[in-house]
């Protein structure tokens, strides 16, 4: 065939399987022609060893002319040396910023994104991302190309949320839950640093190229907290959890705990009784943030323990239907505001838990251990399994002071 022309391209007729009309006058130009009867212009070019066939578009809203001149452009970039399949998959793959987030997250609940620790990102920490891209990113910078978003858009995006432009109340995934969004700085500084982590792992993978658009932002970060307890408002709290056992016995159980262990609400909420260790006083934690963990654990600690219904084999503290740890977030508040104490939140207990150990004279590396920071020694990360004498005895000492600011009123 000496040229492919209209009549020609008209003219073909589909068959059992798919075939090809090749224009000799432009040599890799041809029309592939498919058993449903579309047809699509196609140029072939050979690349090094690699034979390289790219589509151009589908004949009609393609004209044989046209297509014809992309063949030549085609043609030409595969004698330069370039790879004409390659060039064209960035404009075929590209996405938007929130297409890029929508990515993330789904490899990050495959398991396939890791922690600064080296570990799979737990659930809740994915649900925490997700509400972070929902609410913040998608809104304000969702829409733009991934590999166009500049350090300039990233900059608005922080400085809208930090305004709280980004706030308001959402639907949550649970049945009649509402989430309430007020941004800030210290939400601004979090969502930025989500996005960071985004697009090193797009970049990684080939979603994006180039500098990181979040590197060199300003991130106007809230001030650290440093909220903790006096004696006087641990004896209030005290009070107030006394009252609220009956209705809410869980609930005061379990801020008991964080108050007298220093753990984290959700490690708390999701104790397990295999994790308990009792003749060797300390909690055998499988799934904190930094992984597996050991705390030691005081008297008191030990005491309220054994005094807690069995309402589960496997949960301390179970849901309704024994399927999980209970979330308890909301019923902790109102008993903390119950208390007089809005300001304070289950996090402000495990400051307190540190505040005091300092008090007794500790130093950073044991109130480490005591909170279940993240271990930087080989040994100590590796082939300690066990707390020594020193650390329990740490942890009851700072635990029986809080527990006797708590039950003040047992002793009068």
């Amino acid at each position: 065939m000496p040229n492919l022309t209209k009549r020609q391209a008209d003219a073909a007729l589909p068959r059992s399987k798919d075939y090809f009309l090749w224009c000799q006058r432009t040599p890799g130009f041809g029309l592939r022609v498919y058993p449903s009867g579309k047809k699509v212009f196609v140029a072939q070019v050979r690349v090094g060893r690699q034979l390289r066939r790219v589509k151009i578009g589908a004949f009609g809203p393609f004209t044989v002319e046209q297509a014809r001149t992309q063949a030549e452009g085609i043609v030409r970039s595969a004698s330069e040396g370039r790879d004409p399949q390659r060039e064209k998959r960035p404009v075929r793959d590209a996405v938007t910023v929130g297409e890029l987030c929508d990515l993330y997250l789904k490899a990050a609940s495959a398991g396939l994104v890791t922690t600064r620790f080296g570990r799979p990102k737990r659930s809740s920490t994915i649900a925490i991302d997700e509400g972070r891209v929902t609410r913040h990113i998608k809104p304000t910078i969702g829409r733009l190309p991934a590999r166009e978003l500049s350090r300039s858009d990233v900059q608005r995006m922080i400085d809208a949320i930090a305004e709280g432009k980004t706030a308001g109340s959402f639907q949550g995934a649970k049945p009649r839950g509402k989430a309430v969004v007020k941004g800030g700085c210290g939400t601004a500084a979090r969502v930025a640093e989500l996005l960071g982590g985004i697009y090193t792992w797009a970049e990684k993978r080939g979603y994006v190229d180039g500098p990181n658009p979040v590197r060199g932002v300003d991130k106007a970060r809230a001030g650290a907290k440093d909220r903790t307890l006096s004696t006087e408002e641990l004896q209030e709290l005290g009070k107030a959890l006394r009252k609220s056992a009956p209705s809410w016995p869980m609930a005061a159980q379990v801020v008991r705990l964080i108050a007298l262990t220093a753990l984290r609400r959700q490690e708390a909420c999701a104790l397990r009784w295999t994790e308990v260790d009792w003749t060797g006083h300390c909690l055998r934690l499988d799934g904190t943030k930094t992984g597996k963990s050991v705390r030691p654990i005081g008297k008191s600690a030990i005491r309220l323990l054994r005094s807690i219904d069995r309402l589960s084999d496997k949960w301390v503290f179970p849901n309704r239907d024994g399927s999980g740890g209970a979330d308890l977030k909301k019923t902790m508040a109102s008993l903390f505001d119950g208390a007089g104490l809005s300001d304070v939140r289950s996090h402000d207990l495990r400051r307190t838990f540190a505040s005091v150990a300092a008090d007794e004279g500790y130093g950073d590396a044991t109130i480490g251990e005591l909170l279940g920071h993240a271990r930087r020694g080989v040994t100590s990360r590796y082939y300690i399994r066990r707390p020594d004498g020193a650390l329990v005895a740490a942890a009851d000492r700072t635990a029986g002071r809080i527990a006797e600011a708590l039950d003040v009123e047992h002793q009068d």
